[in-house]
């Protein structure tokens, strides 16, 4: 099934995408309280998704399908040609940072360029999305914890990544955090180590690769995660980017005014936005 967060005549809602359409799941709350009681939910929605109906999805706006989630984890360095174009050595530890909540993006929503740098990057991005979470959760237990996935653009402002040891703050900035068009759930999706990802700047590929090079698998990412912390319905775990970046390329290529970027990952759609100056 997929699920999308969609917004039409000032009222946000949750809804069900059926081909060209999404359905109003009748059901009040955010995502994070559909996911939370998805058990519960999951035969009325089925039966409503069947019956039809719902609005053409031109005339809504989709929103990020988690628009607040409770926390956003990301991991660095968890494909080998990003590594290798990064110059470092394949970490022999999980790489993870954080990216805050004021990140999270529209899939369609123009992303902002920080005041003062021009060095915005790009970073396609498999994005998993918890269900029943949990802690101490094992690789072997992993995949019951994971509601679905969507694709995600780990936008980067690479001045400010490298400005100190810590990450974050170069990771975070408004709009930073593109994510959706939709949750596709994982049941639908199958195996998440088997998808194709790219990356386009104005129609030129510029990253291509397939979840199944990741470094650590999601399940071990969960494994990780969850040894210190309760991994909670809603939370979104980036999942790591592949080589091709524009920090990486000669002459660098960093992101400007005007630019259209658009990620996309097979079977779960895409996500494309207009980069602007912020104000």
């Amino acid at each position: 099934m997929k699920l999308a967060t969609y917004t039409v005549e000032g009222r946000t809602r949750t809804g069900i995408v059926v081909g060209d359409t999404v359905i109003d799941t009748g059901i009040a709350g955010t995502m994070i309280d559909l996911i939370r009681d998805w058990d519960t939910h999951r035969p009325a929605l089925e039966a409503r998704a069947a019956a039809g109906g719902g609005l053409p999805l031109s005339a809504v706006k989709l929103e990020a399908p988690v628009p607040r989630p409770g926390k956003i984890w990301a991991i660095g360095l968890n494909y080998a040609d990003h590594i290798a174009e990064s110059n470092m050595e394949t970490p022999q530890r999980q790489v993870w940072f954080t990216k805050a909540q004021t990140s999270v993006n529209g899939p369609h929503d123009a992303i902002e360029i920080a005041r003062g740098t021009m060095t915005a990057d790009y970073e396609v991005e498999l994005v998993a999305i918890v269900g029943k979470g949990g802690k101490h959760i094992s690789a072997a237990d992993a995949p019951a914890a994971i509601f679905g996935y969507c694709v995600g653009n780990d936008v980067t402002e690479r001045l400010w990544q490298h400005a100190g040891p810590q990450w974050s703050l170069g990771k975070s900035f408004d709009t930073h955090a593109p994510m959706g068009p939709w949750i596709v759930t994982a049941d639908e999706v199958g195996d998440p180590h088997a998808l194709g990802l790219r990356c386009f700047v104005n129609g030129e590929k510029r990253q291509d690769s397939s979840t199944s090079h990741l470094v650590f698998n999601i399940w071990q990412q969960v494994e990780h995660l969850s040894v210190g912390m309760t991994l909670e319905p809603g939370d979104c775990l980036f999942t790591g980017t592949p080589g091709g970046v524009g920090a990486a390329m000669d002459p660098r290529q960093f992101l400007k005014p005007g630019d259209i970027v658009r990620c996309e990952i097979d079977g779960l759609g895409h996500i494309e936005a207009a980069m602007v100056a912020a104000a």
